[in-house]
């Protein structure tokens, strides 16, 4: 887009952190940074979780498990990202599947402990009832354990999503960063405008996942709600 000295907005000219005719003018770029943050965002968070509940169910087996799961999921999310995209790069290349098994990897962290958290919350006297009609332990884990243990999984689960869509952005350094990317250009040229607007989106993005998981952990587990 071409504009003329005299068609340049005063918003751009005194670089304001708000200018409405920026998010006029470049409404398909943030709603095309916005999307690809979102399924990159969901994406991620549910391939972490699919690793997530085998991870807990093996740690939960004996002390020494845990200890090496818990820790090894500990010691990747303090690796730098940058250093961890090298590490994929070799493999995945430049695409989306770098940033994707990246902030899979970040998120373990959280959910493997929520996850854990969640069935050793379960009362040892449900186990025993449920042991007692002859259930089999696949019986009990996807028919007593995990809905009784959804609240703390489905706590860990909005915890992971909020901090996926903040370190999302660090897919910059791949190209795909969704809003990340117009944040490194904007803080290249300082351009105030787009900073503001891609960090709204941002924050904007991870209060709509937030609520999302939300209610469908209300519609998930209602006797929780009869019980307050």
């Amino acid at each position: 887009m071409i504009l003329l000295a005299s068609d340049v907005p005063q918003c751009y000219v005194d670089n304001d952190w708000i200018c409405g005719r920026y998010w006029s003018e470049y409404r398909p770029e943030l709603v095309d940074a916005t999307i690809q943050h979102l399924w990159i965002t969901v994406v991620s968070v549910l391939f972490g979780f699919v690793l997530a509940v085998p991870l807990a169910l093996l740690a939960r087996r004996s002390p020494t498990l845990e200890s090496i799961v818990v820790g090894g999921t500990t010691i990747i999310y303090t690796i730098p990202s940058l250093a961890l995209f090298s590490l994929l790069l070799p493999f995945t290349g430049l695409t989306a599947t770098t940033v994707i098994i990246g902030l899979a990897l970040y998120s373990l962290t959280i959910l493997v402990r929520n996850v854990l958290a969640g069935l050793r919350g379960v009362p040892d006297e449900v186990r025993e009832s449920a042991r007692g009609v002859g259930y089999s332990n696949t019986q009990m884990l996807l028919r007593i354990e995990i809905p009784l243990a959804l609240p703390v999984i489905m706590a860990g689960l909005r915890v992971a999503t909020v901090s996926t869509v903040a370190l999302a952005t660090i897919g910059a350094i791949v190209s795909y960063g969704g809003l990340g990317n117009l944040l490194l250009l904007a803080v290249g040229n300082q351009f105030k405008a787009q900073i503001f607007a891609a960090s709204i989106l941002c924050v904007g993005l991870a209060v709509v996942l937030d609520l999302v998981i939300v209610v469908a952990q209300r519609l998930l587990t209602p006797w929780t709600r009869h019980a307050r």
